[in-house]
C-alpha cells in the first residue's frame, strides 16, 4: 500500500494551532488542502495564518517563492463538510471530547467516498472508541502529530481494534511521504509517548513530595546528570500543568487506575491553585517579570580523598574509575562477589543507586545514575541522617575533584535519574510484550517525541539487562503498593540472562 497520491485533496477539520500545523505539513508536501471549522470565518483566518507562515519560510530560505505561491493556490477554506466530498484523507483536530469526534466522523462517513481515509489527531482518547460507531471502521486510524506539527518529526500512527492493515499502512506511508518519521502502535492509553513518558514526571514529583529535594535541584540533576534536555518541573510548566495533569489522569483512568500511573497530588494542588506554568505566569517556578529563578542545591567545596578502593567494579558507572585516576586519586581494585562499591578512606562506602536506602546500612552514600559520567556536570548524592559527616564529605570531594557540582538530596530509594530511567525501561518492555509497538519504534518515539537522550532500549543495553529490574525490585520491597513492581516482561528480560549463565 502506497502513500496518498499528491493529487488527492487532504482535509483538516478543526483549525486551531494543531489543525493549522497539520494542514501546513500536507500543503508543503504538495497536496490540495481543504480547511473546515464549525466557527464561521475561522477557516479563512487559519488559511491567512498558514499563508503568513509560508511567507516566513520564504524569508528564511526554507521555501522558494514559487513553491509558496503554488501552495497558497492549493489551500482552500470551506464552509461546509459537504465541500470535503472529494478528499482522499480527512484529519480531525477538534475538541478532545469523544461525543464531538464521534458525531463528526459519523457525518463525514455520509459525505466522503468509501476509499477516503479518516484520521483523528487525538492524544488522549481511544481511537477504537472514536471509530466504533462508523459503518466502516476499518478505514479509521489515529495520526497523532506533535506540536508544532511543521517542526516536530514524529507521528504516531495508531491502529484501532477495527483498523484495517491497509489503512494503517497507507497512513504510515503518507506521513513518511510528508517528511515525517512515523511509528506504528496499537490503540493503548497514551499510545507510545504519553504512556512511556509518565515516570519522567511522576518520579520527579514523588521525590519532591518526599521532601528529598526541591524542583530546581531535581530539574538540574535530570538535565546535568541524566542528560535530559529539560527537567520535569520546567517541562510541565512549559506544557501547562493542567494539560500535563489531564494526560496523566486520562492514562491512569484508562488503565483502570493502575497504581503505576497514579497522578501527583502536588501537581493537582498546583492546578487547583491556578498555577498552570508559563501561560499563567506561575507554576512550579515564578515567571513574573524580574522574578529570580531558584538555584539548585549545590554542596560546598570539600577535600577529595587521597585514595579509594573499588570493590566488584561499578557496573554502569565503571567509567568513574578512569575519571578518578585522571584526577590523580589512587584507585585500588578488588574483586568482590557481594557488591559493587567504592570504599572511602573513612571506611564509608559510595554506591550507585540501586533502589535501597542509606538508612539501611552503616555509612553508605548513594550516587545517582548518569547518562555519561565524563560529560555530566552535576551528580546527586544521598545519605541517611546518621551517615558519618566525614563519609559524606569525602564522597562530595571525590566528585568535585572530577569537575562535578554535587547536590546532596534526601535518602530516597533509587535517587532521581536511576529510578526514572528504570521505570521508563520497564514500561517500554511491558509495551512491547503487549504488542503496543516494536522496540525500534519505541526508541524512535521517545527520542523524537519528548527529546530523550536515549530510547528506553538504548538505555537498557547501555546499563545491562538486570539494572532496571534490580532497582525496581528493591524499590518494590520498600514500597509494596505496586507502583514499582517490575513488569512480567522486565522480569523475563532480566531472568533470561541469569538462565543462560546458569544461575538458578
Amino acid at each position: 500500500m502506497t502513500a496518498l497520491d499528491l493529487s488527492s485533496p487532504v482535509a483538516v477539520v478543526g483549525t486551531g494551532t494543531m489543525g493549522q500545523g497539520i494542514a501546513q505539513v500536507a500543503l508543503v508536501a504538495g497536496h490540495p488542502v481543504r480547511l473546515y471549522d464549525t466557527v464561521p470565518g475561522r477557516a479563512r483566518d487559519a488559511a491567512e495564518a498558514i499563508g503568513a507562515r509560508l511567507d516566513r519560510l520564504v524569508a528564511k530560505d526554507r521555501l522558494t517563492g514559487a513553491d509558496r505561491d503554488a501552495a497558497r493556490a492549493r489551500l482552500k477554506p470551506v464552509d461546509s463538510l459537504a465541500d470535503l466530498a472529494d478528499c482522499g484523507l480527512v484529519v480531525e483536530a477538534v475538541l478532545e471530547r469523544l461525543d464531538v469526534k464521534r458525531q463528526l466522523f459519523g457525518e463525514l462517513e455520509e459525505i466522503v467516498a468509501e476509499d477516503c481515509l479518516l484520521a483523528t489527531n487525538t492524544s488522549s482518547l481511544s481511537v477504537t472508541a472514536i471509530g466504533g460507531a462508523l459503518r466502516h471502521p476499518g478505514r479509521f486510524v489515529g495520526l497523532h502529530f506533535f506540536n508544532p506539527a511543521p517542526l516536530l518529526p514524529l507521528v504516531e500512527v495508531v491502529s484501532g481494534f477495527a483498523t484495517d492493515v491497509t489503512s494503517a499502512t497507507r497512513a504510515y506511508e503518507t506521513a513518511r511521504a510528508w517528511g515525517k518519521t512515523p511509528v506504528a502502535c496499537a490503540d493503548t492509553p497514551g499510545f507510545i509517548v504519553n504512556r512511556i513518558a509518565r515516570p519522567f514526571y511522576a518520579e520527579a514529583f514523588a521525590v519532591y513530595e518526599a521532601q528529598a529535594a526541591d524542583p530546581a535541584t531535581i530539574d538540574a540533576v535530570l538535565r546535568e546528570c541524566g542528560g535530559f534536555k529539560m527537567g520535569a518541573f520546567e517541562l510541565t510548566d512549559l506544557i501547562g500543568q493542567d494539560v500535563n495533569e489531564s494526560v496523566t489522569h486520562s492514562v491512569w483512568q484508562s488503565f483502570f487506575q493502575d497504581v503505576r500511573f497514579t497522578p501527583s497530588l502536588a501537581q493537582r494542588r498546583l492546578v487547583e491553585s491556578g498555577r498552570l506554568g508559563r501561560k499563567s505566569g506561575r507554576g512550579w517556578y515564578d515567571y513574573a517579570e524580574g522574578a529570580e529563578r531558584p538555584e539548585p542545591h549545590t554542596a560546598d567545596k570539600e577535600q577529595p580523598p587521597a585514595h579509594v578502593v573499588a570493590e566488584g567494579g561499578l557496573g554502569p558507572a565503571g567509567e568513574l574509575l578512569t575519571l578518578i585516576r585522571e584526577a590523580g586519586i589512587q584507585v585500588r581494585e578488588e574483586d568482590e562477589d557481594h557488591g559493587t562499591r567504592l570504599v572511602l578512606p573513612s571506611g564509608g562506602q559510595l554506591v550507585l543507586a540501586d533502589g535501597q536506602t542509606s538508612a539501611e546500612f552503616r555509612d553508605v552514600v548513594y550516587f545517582d545514575l548518569a547518562l555519561d559520567y565524563r560529560a555530566a556536570t552535576r551528580i546527586a548524592l544521598s545519605a541517611a541522617q546518621d551517615t558519618s559527616p566525614q563519609t559524606l564529605a569525602e564522597a562530595t570531594g571525590l566528585f568535585q575533584a572530577l569537575g562535578k557540582q554535587v547536590s546532596v538530596i534526601g535518602d530516597v530509594p533509587g535517587m532521581i535519574v536511576a529510578r526514572t530511567v528504570a521505570r521508563i525501561v520497564d514500561l517500554a518492555h511491558d509495551a512491547v510484550a503487549k504488542g503496543v509497538a516494536t522496540e525500534e519504534d519505541i526508541d524512535t518515539a521517545m527520542r523524537l517525541g519528548v527529546n530523550y537522550p536515549l530510547g528506553p532500549f538504548e538505555w537498557d543495553r547501555r546499563l545491562g539487562r538486570e539494572f532496571a529490574f534490580d532497582v525496581l525490585d528493591e524499590m518494590h520491597e520498600r514500597d509494596p503498593s505496586g507502583r514499582y513492581a517490575p513488569s512480567l516482561a522486565l522480569y523475563r528480560h532480566a531472568y533470561a540472562i541469569d538462565k543462560r549463565e546458569g544461575t538458578p
